[in-house]
């Protein structure tokens, strides 16, 4: 009997296909490497997914989860075969609760559709990727995303407070709960948030929630140069202002924009600084003119301000359009999710422009200027076609990780690490640091089923 035939017997038919097609759309996320699986199976419950992790886990079978599949590592790509298991069917919201503050979802939930249901409720979930109409919780936790909000609320780990998590050998645990402390023990929910599905299937997760801010404006403003949106960012922080979030973003990537989306719709200049602020009406409309007049006085090319979600989403547009804008330029985009010391942004802007130079690709650099997180994308021609193109990009990327770690960096901040930063991994990581992921790897999964072939080898 095959592995799909006996799954089909363990789990009912319906959960399990081995078709060409349904293999090949499971085979791999938003980055370039794919691996076929032997066979797909649709958990429906916690049950499904405890079922099939002691039949893998006695048959020493690779088992790779996944959510929406919108990661940009490779990190639900199944790099051993086996197993690639969705959880996609299991995106129930059970419960969001406006006396607790807390919503229980399933992990193949969409990131917005939770985030609707908090507003609903007049609760918030902060954390917002810039693809939360696609991917899914169970993916955000995998990956502990994050977002533009970060800088005022945290990632996807400051919400999560309760995990039920199957093991590889099949054994269902519970940890934390619904309360917003909890210090009984090990913090084993930060354990297995960010983990990449290298340590357990997560089944059900219980996140807290924060009041819906009743304000909210947005600042839009374009300068000459980078270094004047950096300047007028340090000012910000300077005045003792905490915005809930600001972005900024080069020369290239609006140039993109404006080759993609119009002339009219992007302002003129070489750097791009958007500026969110929420809260009470009277304080959201106080910081942001006194926000206006600061960045009035760094003397942008433009400014506008937005007061209202349906405004403030007009002048947002243009940032969650920056990535489609440089696909339309028919180059490979390459997203790496660096994070420098927030003094070190211009530097990071400048050191890419010169790695432009001299590797002759063009570098457009947008995101997250209010904790460093800029997004580096090498735009590479050819390069699913052109082995000699990618070995390039490979020394390109040598020389932009070598430079962030060398100024106190990381080389992801949202995205994880799963094939596309394993070779950068052993840089980026002690070996007392490797040697302990690797323990602990061993200790939750000892026959190493679970998302194999990824950093932790």
């Amino acid at each position: 009997m095959n592995l799909a035939s006996e799954l089909r017997q363990l789990l009912g038919s319906d959960a399990v296909a081995d078709d060409d097609e349904t293999l090949g759309a499971h085979s791999g996320d938003k980055w370039f490497a794919a691996e076929t699986p032997e066979v797909v199976v649709f958990a429906r419950s916690t049950s499904d997914v405890s079922k099939l992790l002691k039949f893998a886990s006695a048959k020493k079978v690779p088992v790779t989860a996944r959510g929406a599949g919108y990661g940009y590592v490779g990190g639900c790509v199944p790099a051993k075969r086996g197993i690639a298991l969705s959880v996609m069917r299991m995106n129930r919201i059970k419960e969001v609760n406006f006396a607790d503050a807390v919503a229980i979802v399933e992990p193949g939930v969409i990131t917005a559709g939770l985030k609707e249901a908090a507003r609903g409720q007049k609760l918030f979930y902060p954390p917002d990727p810039a693809s939360m109409k696609d991917c899914s919780i169970g993916g955000n936790v995998a990956t502990n995303a994050g977002g533009p909000r970060c800088l005022k609320y945290g990632v996807t780990r400051n919400y999560v407070i309760g995990l039920e998590v199957v093991l590889a050998n099949g054994d269902v645990l519970r940890t934390g709960g619904r309360v917003h402390k909890n210090k009984t023990g090990f913090d084993l929910v930060g354990l297995f948030v960010g983990s990449e599905g290298m340590l357990g299937v997560v089944t059900e997760i219980t996140l807290r929630l924060l009041p819906l801010p009743p304000a909210r404006a947005t600042l839009s403003a374009a300068f000459a140069r980078m270094s004047e949106a950096a300047a007028s960012v340090r000012e910000i922080f300077a005045q003792g202002f905490l915005p809930a979030a600001v972005e900024i973003a080069d020369s290239f990537t609006l140039e993109a924009a404006r080759k993609d989306l119009g002339q009219a719709i992007v302002p003129t200049g070489n750097a791009h600084l958007l500026v969110d602020l929420d809260g009470q009406a009277e304080s959201v409309r106080s910081e942001a003119k006194a926000i206006r007049n600061l960045v009035t006085a760094k003397k942008p090319n433009a400014l506008e301000v937005a007061t209202g979600e349906e405004e403030c989403e007009k002048l947002w547009a243009l940032r969650r359009q920056f990535s489609n804008s440089l696909r339309a330029t028919g180059l490979t985009k390459l997203n790496e999710d660096v994070v420098v010391p927030r003094s070190r942004i211009v530097d990071l802007v400048e050191f890419a422009e010169r790695l432009s130079a001299k590797s002759g690709f063009p570098i457009a650099c947008f995101g997250h200027a209010g904790d460093g997180n800029i997004h580096v994308n090498i735009m590479a021609d050819r390069y699913n076609r052109d082995p000699a193109v990618r070995d390039k990009v490979e020394g390109a990327l040598d020389e932009l990780f070598a430079q962030v770690l060398a100024w106190g960096g990381a080389i992801t901040g949202e995205h994880g690490i799963g094939l596309a930063k394993k070779r950068w991994w052993p840089d980026a990581t002690s070996q007392s640091v490797r040697e302990l992921h690797r323990k602990l790897k061993t200790v939750l999964d000892p026959d190493d089923i679970l998302n194999p072939g990824k950093f932790v080898d």
